[in-house]
């Protein structure tokens, strides 16, 4: 396996880029599965004659938490560290607590990783961190966890996931940074200076937190004063109810595709087309980017990958300010209430006029202004049979081709999502019938919004529950987990707002009023509803 070390020193020191790194692994691998018989029969003859027996640098056990399906950059992880001769026990997606301590204990591994997409993934990182704590295997042998994803921080992991285990916690950002941890974490000399530094380091993380003043927060009945007020004129939608969409042809859809995220996903960052033109990351980017394009062709080609969707519209009236009842038709009998967050922050004067504290609700009519208004749901996915490519590479020990299928499907789920909103709102809905160009959809320059849940106007999860039964989500192949991942993973799932003046923005941080306040409207304890609005509490 000297190969794959000098890949990642390679690597570790950026004269390799992880596509290479990741393609480099692939051909190791291969040959490795090849040599096995071989290489195990001389490993044994070596122990027997110098009585030593062969170590990895290290064992991690590393698992996407329970209820999360989202895997790329933990498996990107697993290839990086194994480039480096850490041993690495993948346990895959939606894996338990217990199921993961069992096995951490039965391996005998020396760190564990834990990897998550969703906000409700830091709930359940935090759950593992306090059994490991209540575990004496762990504390006694101060097996150090490590936290890693896209919702994940260094100051949350400070903040909220440290403070439940008294070994090491740290956060990893990305696949680079993962090998020198680990090789801090498993030399003797190097790992007491490391941990004694990274707790200082977390300890002014958490000073800083309490020190924090941040954004002045108002109370929830001024936010609600400052709402946005807006006029409605609402066009009606073609159709009222769900259509389904199945087997949706890839070639339209690809022309949707925004490549920026794909290259990030990959660790090299710029904006496409730009970045195959960059100095330092350009080949990398262009060869990889031609790889892309031959994966694309094939999955487009081979016909098995499907992209099914469902779009349904529904009278809809905003109630209570905050609150947006959903109808199930024109006969006005109420399908769900989505309880939506609004920013509590005090905001600034521009111009001589208030900001105003914004809120999903604000887009649509009020119920006691008697005007009929309308809402969209969205349910789409480009992943459907998307397993059997990841088994085939599994088989194969190709982690370059799984990987690079698991991006382009995400990709191609979000192109779906665009070339469906589009056809809303030019056909389906069609409050918008000028035409836009991929360039100004990326950019966000259509008429109205598809806000998702998860996301920064809509940052709790709870409410796909009622997207998903209203659509009939089922019939397209897609389902939640408990946590409300989304399956296959490749999905996006949202509303559509028509109002001309609807927008994207953030809620960002909300106040203890607020979510007493929403607590009661739902009828569920504060506990409950912390659990899904980690990110969202001050």
């Amino acid at each position: 396996m000297d190969g794959m070390n000098v890949v990642g020193d390679l690597f570790g020191q950026g004269k390799m880029f992880l596509p290479q790194v990741v393609k480099s692994a692939r051909v190791m691998k291969q040959a490795v599965a090849h040599l096995v018989p071989f290489i195990e029969k001389e490993k044994e003859e070596d122990e027997k004659r110098t009585g030593i027996k062969a170590k990895p640098k290290g064992k991690m056990l590393i698992a996407t938490v329970k209820g999360d399906v989202h895997d790329i950059g933990k498996n990107i992880v697993s290839v990086v560290l194994q480039c480096n001769n850490f041993e690495v026990v993948n346990m895959g997606v939606m894996v338990p607590c217990a199921e993961i301590l069992a096995k951490a204990k039965e391996e005998n591994v020396d760190i564990i990783g834990l990897s998550g997409l969703i906000t409700p993934s830091l709930e359940e990182m935090t759950n593992v961190a306090s059994e490991m704590q209540r575990d004496p295997y762990f504390k006694e042998n101060n097996i150090p966890l490590l936290i890693g994803g896209a919702t994940t921080s260094r100051a949350h992991t400070a903040v909220k996931i440290s403070e439940h285990y008294d070994g090491p916690v740290i956060h990893v950002s990305d696949a680079s940074r993962s090998v020198s941890v680990m090789q801090s974490l498993m030399d003797p000399k190097q790992k007491m200076e490391y941990i004694v530094n990274l707790s200082k380091d977390y300890e002014s993380v958490r000073q800083m937190h309490l020190k924090k003043k941040g954004a002045t927060f108002i109370s929830i009945e001024d936010a609600r004063k400052n709402k946005l007020e807006l006029t409605f004129k609402p066009k009606k939608p073609k159709y009222i109810g769900r259509r389904v969409f199945k087997n949706i042809d890839l070639n339209l859809i690809k022309e949707y595709i925004d490549w920026s995220p794909f290259f990030q996903t990959w660790d090299l960052h710029g904006k496409y087309p730009d970045i195959l033109k960059d100095s330092v990351v350009g080949k990398s980017a262009s060869d990889l980017f031609k790889e892309a394009q031959k994966m694309l062709s094939k999955l487009i080609n081979e016909k098995k990958l499907k992209a099914n969707g469902v779009v349904g519209f529904y009278p809809a009236n905003s109630i209570n300010e905050d609150d947006i009842q959903v109808f199930k038709d024109e006969s006005m009998e109420l399908a769900f209430t989505y309880h939506c967050l609004r920013q509590q922050t005090q905001k600034p004067v521009v111009g001589g006029k208030q900001k105003p504290n914004l809120c999903l609700a604000d887009f649509i009519a009020p119920k006691e202004k008697n005007i009929e208004d309308y809402i969209g749901l969205f349910a789409v996915t480009s992943g459907i049979n998307a397993k059997i490519y990841e088994d085939m590479f599994e088989k194969t020990e190709d982690d370059y081709s799984g990987i690079m299928v698991k991006a382009i499907t995400d990709r191609l789920a979000e192109a779906f999502a665009e070339y469906m909103h589009n056809r809303v709102r030019q056909d389906l809905w069609g409050y918008q019938t000028k035409k836009l160009s991929n360039e100004e959809m990326i950019k966000e320059k259509y008429q109205g919004i598809r806000p998702a849940p998860g996301y920064p106007a809509c940052p709790e999860h709870t409410i796909k529950k009622d997207i998903f039964s209203l659509l009939q989500a089922k019939e397209i192949g897609m389902e939640l987990t408990e946590s409300m991942s989304m399956m296959p993973a490749s999905s996006v799932s949202g509303f559509y707002f028509a109002h001309p003046e609807a927008k994207y923005f953030s809620v960002d941080k909300i106040d203890e009023d607020q979510i007493d306040d929403m607590a009661k409207r739902r009828s569920i304890s504060k506990d409950q509803l912390k659990k899904w609005l980690a990110s969202s509490l001050r």
